[in-house]
């Protein structure tokens, strides 16, 4: 599977902004996916997942209450809705799909990756 990420841009601190992932191929609702992101100079860290109906979503503290993970299998994307941005939200945002049978936070247990897009908040 091919992943596009669109989405990224330049907010104002207390702004929204919404990411998304398409993805090619047939396949898409047999993945769970993901979205990470990596601060300049960071390693790149977890930020969310949702498993492959949907119904099943899972978000690291520091974003928990303030973004929203969901999917359109119809439509085979991904989305991050981004509200009451903070300025250590800038990064690199990438959305990752996994074929794995459980839910996993590890890079390493996502099988594919989109190409990144870039959030950055102002102060």
């Amino acid at each position: 599977v091919q992943l596009q990420a669109s989405g990224g841009g330049l907010v104002q601190a207390g702004g929204s902004l919404r990411l998304s992932c398409a993805a090619s191929g047939r396949t898409f609702s047999t993945y769970n996916m993901g979205w990470f992101r990596q601060a300049s100079g960071k390693e790149r860290e977890f930020v969310a997942r949702i498993s492959r109906s949907g119904g099943v979503t899972y978000y690291r503290d520091f974003v928990k209450g303030r973004f929203t993970i969901s999917r359109d299998n119809a439509k085979n994307t991904v989305y991050l809705q981004m509200n009451n941005l903070k300025p250590e939200d800038t990064a690199v945002y990438y959305c990752a799909a996994s074929l794995r049978s459980y839910y996993t936070d590890k890079d390493k247990e996502y099988d594919y990756w989109g190409q990144g897009t870039l959030v950055t908040v102002s102060s």
